[in-house]
């Protein structure tokens, strides 16, 4: 006779994980959990971005918005738990993306970060007692299967991208895109030799020229982007242009929306 326990315990976790808003099938997905307006109207929005990569070998925090009693709120209202990520990526230092990685590392003090390594010793020193590890980036570094950190870029403002290389191409998860939304999407093909299936994030293109938006569409397309979510900092107007541009490949963001991006 065959033991039931094995069909028990998989109906178990799959009682556990649904209590997360995952399944043990569901497709892998970025969730996002903070931004500047809310798609899932139980949400909150505010100025900054967070998103949350699930059905990968690790789950994995991107950036951390600005409030963290906001962050840790849109975490229950989309039914997900801070004690399921494992790893946490921050873009760069500015307040936005910042402002919540304490209190997630309270809620949760099992959790490795990755931080650009030109982060201020103030925000290093805070997050150290707090995480089960912070690794300092200074190059593309892969921190799970098929998931990379791109590398700090820029000169001025460093940030780094989020990679994740996918059957249909790369997805590439960006914070502000202060080194250039085209720069960044360059050296991810080049270091991958790999088409960019997606690419979702701030693009910082709030003071760009009808003629410069443009050219970063015309660039965007020239490099074979299939799809693109600019939110975040990017503004109305260029939200507006790339939505008309890319039509049904253009990838409405916002506080609780669910992008799949397959294996």
């Amino acid at each position: 006779m065959t033991s039931p326990i094995p069909a028990l315990l998989g109906l178990i976790a799959a009682i556990v994980l649904s209590g997360t808003g995952v399944s043990a099938e569901s497709p892998a997905a970025i969730r996002v959990l903070y931004d500047n307006v809310a798609r899932d109207k139980q949400c909150e929005a505010d100025w900054g971005f967070a998103c949350l990569v699930t059905g990968r070998e690790k789950t994995i925090l991107f950036d951390s918005g600005a409030r963290g009693d906001l962050l840790l709120a849109n975490f229950e209202k989309m039914q997900m738990r801070p004690a399921d990520v494992q790893l946490v990526v921050i873009s760069h230092n500015h307040a936005d993306h910042t402002g919540g990685l304490l209190p997630l590392l309270e809620a949760n003090k099992n959790t490795a970060v990755y931080l650009p390594a030109s982060t201020p010793e103030t925000l290093r020193a805070n997050v150290r007692p707090n995480a089960a590890g912070v690794t300092e980036v200074s190059q593309p570094i892969e921190i799970c299967k098929g998931v990379s950190v791109l590398g700090p870029m820029g000169r001025e403002i460093i940030e780094q991208s989020l990679v994740i290389e996918t059957k249909n191409g790369l997805v590439i998860v960006t914070g502000c895109s202060h080194p250039g939304l085209i720069e960044i999407a360059e050296k991810a093909k080049a270091q991958f030799k790999r088409n960019i299936q997606m690419i979702v994030g701030g693009t910082h293109l709030l003071q760009h020229s009808d003629e410069a938006l443009q050219g970063i569409i015309d660039d965007l397309k020239r490099l074979e982007v299939r799809k693109i979510g600019a939110t975040h900092c990017s503004g109305d107007k260029a939200i507006a242009r790339m939505r008309a541009a890319f039509g049904e490949n253009f990838v409405e963001m916002g506080v609780g929306r669910v992008i799949e991006i397959g294996e």
